[in-house]
């Protein structure tokens, strides 16, 4: 891809409009460094106009495939088919992107209880402190704040739930 390697795919005399497939490029590599999600199908379904000198089409057609194989091994669990393993750079800006929000006038999950917990599971994946398993998601319970900080509980429930998921398909 443009972004991560610097190469491009050959011109031909007649091929892909090369500003639209590097519009493309551009946002699949973004993708897959932590940006703006975008679904395989989302490649799939993009079209580009046939113009004189663009890219060679088989080129970017193999390119494109590529990217597509690489998208889904990092993609959230619901656009994935079957349980595949989940990609740990993923799963760190998955878990480091995580917002709650405030339980305000409720009571609430203590906010400093929570941020050491997913820090320390981001410490895990990167082997940087013993990993956290699934089974220790399920089993966390923080401190519960009423007039402190405190993220919303079934959010942060919820969340755990889904991350104890992606931890057992690491």
């Amino acid at each position: 891809m443009p972004g991560k390697t610097g190469a491009r795919p050959p011109v031909a005399l007649r091929g892909y409009d090369r500003g639209q497939v590097d519009v493309l490029l551009e946002r699949i590599s973004r993708a897959l460094t932590g940006g703006p999600p975008l679904s395989a199908d989302e490649v799939r379904a993009t079209r580009f106009d046939i113009v004189l000198r663009g890219y060679e089409q088989r080129a970017v057609d193999e390119l494109v495939r590529e990217c597509i194989r690489e998208l889904q091994t990092v993609a959230p669990n619901g656009e994935r088919s079957g349980r595949p393993r989940v990609h740990p750079g993923w799963l760190v800006n998955w878990i480091q992107n995580a917002r709650f929000s405030s339980a305000r006038l409720r009571s609430g999950y203590d906010v400093r209880d929570v941020d050491a917990f997913l820090d320390r599971i981001v410490a895990g994946l990167r082997g940087a402190a013993p990993p956290v398993t699934a089974r220790d998601v399920r089993e966390s319970a923080f401190r519960v704040v009423r007039l402190g900080p405190g993220y919303d509980e079934q959010e942060v429930d919820r969340f755990l739930v889904q991350l104890a998921g992606a931890l057992e398909r690491r």
